[in-house]
């Protein structure tokens, strides 16, 4: 089974929130056998969307194969005034490259969704995402994750995610895994 983790943060520090975040289902995953990739925008050289261009970029065809591919879909987020970033708004409107395809954009796929903010407003991302992923049919799990930032690491060890998101990431975990394995079978 294979899952991306859609790193939807303009961040590159690998100690960033975003970073943390993808590297802590990267390795829960892991464990679980599951083969995950992180698809981080920022290093995905994701053009603007443009619907005139008559070929579809390389960075556009590598980051549909990917999504493609995934079994399992995990979209992390920062809230930016009230929403997603519009980079990662931007990346997931190219998948309309693949209108024309048997079972277009993301037909099916199983997407958890997880929003980190400085306040209580990241709800308000899991709810564009959610819109987002209807849209491409694809199914967003019924359970997510809205992150308050400043109780998402432990005080005692601020590189450390807290057992309150831990035991909320691992839960959204399990759930998008135990989906994926009852639609198999």
């Amino acid at each position: 089974m294979k899952a991306i983790i859609f790193n939807g943060s303009l961040e590159r520090r690998s100690e960033s929130t975003s970073g943390r975040i993808s590297q802590y289902f990267m390795e829960e995953l892991k464990q679980m056998g599951i083969h995950p990739e992180i698809f981080t925008l920022a290093d995905s050289g994701i053009p603007l969307f443009d619907v005139t261009l008559t070929k579809t970029p390389l960075a556009v065809e590598r980051m549909t194969q990917l999504f493609l591919d995934a079994d399992i879909h995990f979209w992390l987020a920062p809230l930016y005034h009230g929403s997603i970033p519009g980079v990662m708004k931007n990346c997931l409107d190219w998948l309309e490259v693949t209108a024309g395809y048997y079972q277009p954009y993301l037909t099916d796929k199983t997407v958890g969704l997880v929003c980190w903010a400085d306040g209580l407003q990241a709800v308000q991302g899991i709810n564009a995402m959610d819109v987002i992923a209807k849209s491409l049919r694809a199914w967003p799990l019924p359970f997510s994750v809205p992150v308050i930032r400043t109780g998402l690491f432990e005080p005692e060890d601020p590189a450390k995610i807290s057992s309150l998101y831990s035991d909320k990431f691992n839960k959204l975990i399990s759930i998008a895994v135990s989906r994926k394995i009852e639609k198999v079978e």
